[in-house]
Formats: structure tokens, C-alpha cells, sequence
């Protein structure tokens, strides 16, 4: 008889982990990129040219039950193991990222959502019994990204819309896998002082030559 793969969640700084009480039912991926319409006058129409892709979300239902006969132990204790994990991590002054882990699923994200509902008490009104909905979104670094398949443009001219905290150099390394190329981005867009994006901002990346 095969051995019970049990889904546990992990905070990838510290390495902690912990085995959820009861595997869940189902799962689900969601995935999008942009396409950015162009209009053309005289086209019913516009043409669409992709601009950026946007992280994937896992959504899982995970159950918690500590009842017995004799009552049970307040369930909190292990719904509460989660919602740490929504807490400040002092030292990155964000919470942590993390990795959840099922079989031949490993989806390394921040936590944007999570619901809990507690549907079991005893008579003390302590909950014994809990269902958290947790939301995770994709999280990569900028070198997980550019390591297994840089994403240069070389051969054809792009275009990207400056999002907040963008700098000419970041946006160089993710789109041509060398942050000391963003004078090439400056020049096609007449930019003088590169320190100074405007979010919403579109960009022309051009290719290298």
C-alpha cells in the first residue's frame, strides 16, 4: 500500500515546516498575462502586443478538526500556524514567502488571502473545528527569473508599462538579463534623467544590436 503524501506549507527563510492535519479535497491555478491594445485607425480591431505576465494564484481549502469524545484542544493552535505567516517579518519588513508542497506540486508564493471559518465549539465556546481558504501568489525573485531562461529581446522592439518602484536598470535586467543595458532604453525613449519614472508610463524597449 502506498504511503499518504501529506501537503505541508514552509517558510522558505527559516526553512520551518508544517504538515496540514488533512490533505485537501481539490486545488486550482490561476494564470494571466497582459496585452496591451494599440489602437489603428481605419481597424475594427486594435492590435494587441503583449506587455508583461502576472504571477500565478493557488487557491486551496485546508480542514482542521481537533475534536473528540472528550472535547478537543482549541483548534487555533494549528490554524494559527498559517496565519503567522501573514505576519511582518522584522528583518525583510514584509512577511515571508513561502512553499506549498504536495506531491509533485511545489508553488513557492506570498499568502495575499486568507479566510478562516470555524464551524465546531464546545461547550466553553472554544472552536475545534476550522476550514482556511488560502490564497497564494506566485513569488520569484529577479535572478530565479533571469537564471533558467533569460528573457532578452534581440531581434524585435517590445513595449512596457512602468509599474511603481521601477528603475530603468530593473527593467533592463528582466527584459534583457543585464541591468547595465538601460542606457539603451533611455536613449530610445529620450529619457534624461533615468532616476525619475513615472508609473503608468510606457516604455519602448528596442532591440539589441
Amino acid at each position: 500500500m502506498a504511503t499518504l503524501e501529506k501537503a505541508k506549507l514552509m517558510n522558505v527563510d527559516t526553512s520551518d515546516s508544517w504538515d496540514v492535519l488533512f490533505n485537501p479535497k481539490e486545488y486550482s491555478v490561476q494564470k494571466s498575462v497582459q496585452w496591451e491594445p494599440h489602437k489603428s485607425p481605419g481597424l475594427d480591431t486594435p492590435e494587441h502586443e503583449f506587455t508583461t505576465g502576472n504571477p500565478a494564484i493557488l487557491s486551496v481549502e485546508l480542514f482542521f478538526d481537533t475534536y473528540t469524545n472528550r472535547g478537543g484542544s482549541d483548534v487555533r493552535k494549528e490554524t494559527k500556524k498559517i496565519s503567522r505567516l501573514l505576519e511582518i517579518d522584522p528583518t525583510i519588513h514584509a512577511p515571508p514567502p513561502v512553499k506549498f508542497v504536495w506531491g509533485p506540486l511545489s508553488f513557492q508564493a506570498v499568502i495575499e488571502r486568507l479566510t478562516q471559518r470555524f464551524t465546531m465549539f464546545r461547550e466553553d465556546g472554544v472552536p475545534v473545528r476550522a476550514t482556511l481558504n488560502v490564497t497564494f501568489k506566485e513569488y520569484k525573485t529577479i535572478q530565479e527569473q533571469l537564471s533558467p531562461n533569460p528573457n532578452q529581446s534581440t531581434d524585435w522592439t517590445k513595449r512596457r508599462v512602468v509599474a511603481d518602484g521601477d528603475s530603468l536598470s530593473l527593467i533592463a535586467a528582466i527584459e534583457y538579463g543585464d541591468p547595465g543595458v538601460w542606457r539603451v532604453i533611455a536613449d530610445e525613449n529620450e529619457i534624461e534623467n533615468p532616476r525619475v519614472l513615472q508609473p503608468g508610463m510606457e516604455l519602448r524597449l528596442p532591440p539589441l544590436r
